[in-house]
């Protein structure tokens, strides 16, 4: 069985890929906690397949919910190197995920410690365990070069 390192890894992996798609380089893997076995893998495909809640959390989710035949998938941890914004928060607890290990904190656009904190409202039927923190260095500055890239490749395109 890997470590939570290790997962991190393999979600990162999945964020270059998606950058590599021109995507936002978000990646998610998702793990069945009693084998170790990773079950699901992707990153973001929101342009890729024109749809906006294609973030890689709910691409993991919804391959397994298909895989298993069910809409909630108990038993399951997610790695994502990203903080889950409130969609996405939401979905993991719909799903009931057992645990949630992000990488970055997302200060503008996190569900989970910033923003709308889904798991801290009294609607919140689920809350995974949360940790967070492992792999932030490398998955901030995979989103920091990815969005450098973006605002000097529009400054080149703009007529003088």
């Amino acid at each position: 069985m890997m470590d939570d390192a290790q997962y991190m890894a393999l979600a990162l992996a999945e964020a270059e890929a998606a950058a590599g798609r021109g995507e936002v380089p978000i990646g998610a893997v998702l793990v069945e906690i009693a084998t170790g076995a990773v079950v699901a893998r992707d990153g973001n495909r929101t342009l890729e397949l024109s749809d906006p809640t294609a973030h890689a959390e709910v691409q993991v989710i919804r391959a397994r919910c298909r895989e298993l035949g069910s809409q909630r998938i108990p038993g399951h941890a997610l790695y994502v190197t990203l903080e889950p914004c409130t969609q996405c928060a939401a979905s993991i607890a719909f799903a009931r995920i057992d645990r949630l290990v992000y990488a970055a904190p997302d200060p503008k656009g996190g569900g989970v410690a910033h923003g709308a904190r889904f798991y801290e409202l009294a609607t919140c039927h689920h809350r995974p365990e949360v940790s967070a923190g492992d792999g932030a260095e490398a998955a901030g500055e995979l989103l920091r070069s990815f969005f450098r890239a973006r605002r000097e490749a529009a400054k080149e395109r703009r007529p003088d």
